[in-house]
């Protein structure tokens, strides 16, 4: 086998192994059934929510919080910030029993959201022991949202459904996730039209992605029971959370993907997670390419170093065979997409050169091989293009013409993850795994009306 051969082999077996894997996550996801609920009150709630510098969004979301349960705790993890948060927030605890100030400062600060919600895990354990009433650690549940977070008013009957934690066997419970400014005709301040447009297409690639590419890729997991969490709706038990800190010291470590590396650890202690795609938490989706590329960067350096735990996995009873498959092509991904940054474009030039040079010249080859367009747009485009018409017809019942919009401006989007990846493996070969917070839009936006003023 020539080089030639060898790079179109290898460009035939990575397309098969995309459109098989994109074949087998949107077919449940389209026959997927509504998830039964249970009743919460049978439970004991605490919300953890990070915060770093987060005083123009944290009081309302702790109002909002609190308003999902009577009896809900929040705890308010404060990481060193500069801008009054931890003030706002010790300022409510005082005054309100169910809200529970975690001040964590310099230098213990700023390590990473790891860190942060383990400082919350250790003093909900102390709170615990010091009381003489309350339910066991398998009825105790610990949900974690982002400071912008706003989860579903259903979020808990979802969460206590047969299916999740009604099971014994159910550790944790993730919910699906929706930008909160989806509909935002403006959502840059003092900005021109197309600056203005450009933050609007970012803004609904996210609430497509979250809500159909990212969402089937859940309801696969449900069937190959390796559902992955995220860091903003995730449910999950006390007792599961302890037993995932065994021989680790905590649950939640060091990866930038901190949620993902706890859902693990909770399937490796010997519990199953699920996806209640029913229920739903709410966020800010970034306006800006650049704080967008900084998100997706964190997260796929995040993914590279949980990819440590394949060994654990494949030699885990915990594990189905199909469960293991399918985490082991997910940490893999970074990696497939770093071949084919290198794959693609060396297969377009392979093909024009040999057309080149091909009896009859360039113009002959180019009639005779014209099929290759429509095979590429059935292969490379519509792959990505139908996502958006999925978005429309089951989830944001959009017009049905919008979908053909959205579709090629989907498939450019996804063109992202390659540029995150050449950045994440170059973050991870010189050393670089720092925790960089993703700016809120308010924090964003008043930053530019300084920087204008």
């Amino acid at each position: 086998m020539n080089p030639l051969d060898l790079l179109f082999s290898l460009s035939f077996v990575f397309l098969v192994m995309f459109l098989t894997y994109t074949t087998l996550i949107i077919v449940p996801f389209v026959r997927r059934r509504r998830a039964p609920e249970g009743d919460p009150r049978a439970f004991e709630w605490h919300a953890f929510i990070p915060c770093r510098d987060e005083a123009t969004v944290i009081a309302e979301t702790l109002k909002r919080t609190r308003e999902l349960s009577p009896d809900m705790h929040v705890w308010i993890i404060d990481d060193a910030s500069v801008d009054g948060t931890g003030d706002i927030v010790s300022a409510v605890a005082a005054t309100d029993p169910l809200v529970h100030a975690v001040i964590r400062r310099l230098p213990d600060a700023r390590t990473g959201k790891g860190a942060a919600l383990n400082a919350a895990y250790r003093g909900l354990r102390e709170w615990r022991a010091a009381r003489e009433d309350g339910v066991g650690d398998d009825r105790t549940i610990v949900i974690v949202l982002d400071a912008d977070g706003s989860i579903s008013p259903n979020a808990l009957r979802q969460a206590v459904g047969p299916e999740a934690f009604g099971s014994p066997t159910v550790g944790a419970v993730q919910v699906a996730v929706r930008m909160s400014n989806r509909d935002d005709p403006a959502p840059l301040a003092r900005r021109g039209r197309l600056a203005q447009r450009w933050a609007r297409y970012l803004i609904r690639m996210q609430d497509i992605e979250f809500r159909t590419t990212i969402a089937a890729m859940q309801v696969l997991r449900m069937r190959t029971v390796s559902v992955g969490l995220g860091g903003n709706g995730q449910f999950t038990r006390l007792s599961a959370l302890q037993d995932a800190a065994i021989g680790q010291g905590t649950p939640w470590g060091d990866a930038l993907l901190e949620d993902y590396e706890v859902g693990l650890r909770i399937m490796l202690a010997g519990y199953r997670t699920v996806y209640a795609h029913d229920a739903f938490v709410s966020q800010e989706a970034l306006p800006s390419a650049r704080r967008l590329l900084t998100q997706r960067t964190r997260w796929c350096q995040g993914g590279l170093q949980c990819a440590r735990y394949l060994p654990r996995i494949y030699s885990s009873r915990a594990f189905t065979n199909a469960g293991a498959l399918e985490a082991a092509y997910f940490l893999a991904i970074p990696y497939i997409q770093l071949i084919g940054f290198v794959l693609w474009p060396a297969v377009g030039i392979a093909m024009l050169v040999s057309g080149a040079l091909a009896p009859g010249g360039l113009l002959g080859w180019m009639v005779a091989s014209a099929w290759i367009v429509p095979l590429w747009v059935l292969t490379g485009i519509l792959p990505f293009a139908s996502w958006p018409l999925v978005y429309v017809l089951r989830e944001e019942r959009q017009p049905l013409w919008r979908a053909a919009g959205w579709g090629l401006g989907y498939w450019l989007y996804m063109y992202q993850s390659y540029v995150c990846v050449l950045r994440a493996f170059g973050r991870t070969l010189v050393g670089r795994r720092g925790w960089t917070k993703t700016r809120r839009n308010a924090e964003a936006g008043r930053l530019l009306l300084a920087a204008e003023s």
